[in-house]
């Protein structure tokens, strides 16, 4: 069986890039559309006992950096705040998740969506189950771009001054 992570001729293998959208997905979720999410999938309170924690939800900082002009020297940003888990399933998928912010159970909430996903049967329903957050996400990105072009100037349609 070929290993998923491989990188064969400059792109990912598909799993990997799908599981990389999802987690993405989950993590510009916010935490009530998680829990409608696993609610859609049938977790309920009683199944979080199955879930293990391999690690808590923990929250700490990461040095962001940024380039100067966008391709130059590398440089020393600032710090931000991350929290990240990791959680197993009794079947033995691992789940993990980061995201920005203190959220602790958005992390571990993201993580269990992370695994679930992992198993082959339940993929196409938690993909199903994150369409919502998809769709909002897609409508806020609309709707960025049009307040941006809004404000765009095109140069080279301005009169020079010169007859």
């Amino acid at each position: 069986m070929p290993d998923s992570r491989a990188n064969t001729g400059g792109t990912e293998a598909p799993d990997h890039a799908a599981r990389r959208a999802v987690m993405a997905l989950c993590g510009e979720a916010r935490p009530e559309e998680l829990r409608r999410a696993l609610a859609q999938l049938g977790a309920t309170r009683d199944s979080d006992d199955l879930v293990e924690d391999l690690r808590p939800p923990e929250t700490g900082l990461v040095m962001t950096r940024g380039r100067i002009g966008g391709d130059g020297r590398p440089f020393n940003l600032g710090e931000a705040t991350v929290t990240r888990a990791a959680v197993r399933l009794p079947g033995g998928e691992t789940g993990f998740a980061y995201h920005l912010g203190r959220d602790r159970a958005k992390a571990r909430l993201a993580a269990t969506l992370d695994a679930l996903w992992q198993v082959r049967e339940r993929r196409a329903a938690v993909e199903a189950a994150l369409a919502p957050v998809a769709a909002r996400r897609a409508q806020e990105r609309a709707a960025q771009a049009r307040r941006i072009a809004a404000t765009r100037v095109n140069f080279f349609t301005m009169a020079r001054g010169e007859d």
